[in-house]
């Protein structure tokens, strides 16, 4: 059978019961119709980029499932009819990730990234002084004294 991720964020105002409770119920939609649910994760509340349905905070779960097309298309379905859940991700992978997701991890056992965040590496250079480049520090009346001298005359 295929393998899937999904995510799904539910409104803001349930409590932590009632959104463990929405994973829950659509893990039993999956495996009544012939899947199986092989991992699931409860996220938490998380601010969202931007507001959702006048939302800026949501509760995330993820699961990873192994289930037929039919199964996943059914609980699509019923997520995206129930008044709890405002957005679905369903992706199809070709194979599970081990451990935790990303989410979980904490940030010390993220091996990915260095100390800046991740963009690159090396030495940083160093910036020039004041006015940089080939301007050999001028400054004052003496820098902008002869610009627009060839300009015309102002409107």
């Amino acid at each position: 059978m295929p393998l899937y991720e999904h995510v799904f964020i539910a409104r803001q105002d349930l409590s932590n019961t009632q959104a463990e409770g929405l994973v829950e119920h659509f893990t039993a939609v999956l495996t009544d119709n012939g899947g199986k649910v092989v991992e699931s994760e409860y996220w938490g509340v998380k601010t969202m980029a931007y507001k959702i349905n006048k939302n800026r905070k949501g509760h995330y779960a993820f699961l990873k499932s192994d289930a037929p097309s039919a199964a996943v298309q059914e609980m699509e379905r019923l997520m995206r009819l129930h008044d709890d859940v405002m957005r679905v991700l369903t992706i199809k992978v070709d194979a599970h990730g081990e451990g935790p997701s990303v989410q979980m991890q904490k940030r010390d056992e993220r091996g990915d990234r260095d100390d800046r965040g991740g963009f690159g590496g090396g030495e940083r250079r160093e910036r020039p002084a004041f006015g940089g480049g080939d301007r050999g520090g001028e400054r004052g009346a003496d820098r902008g004294a002869d610009r627009g001298a060839d300009r015309g005359p102002r409107r």
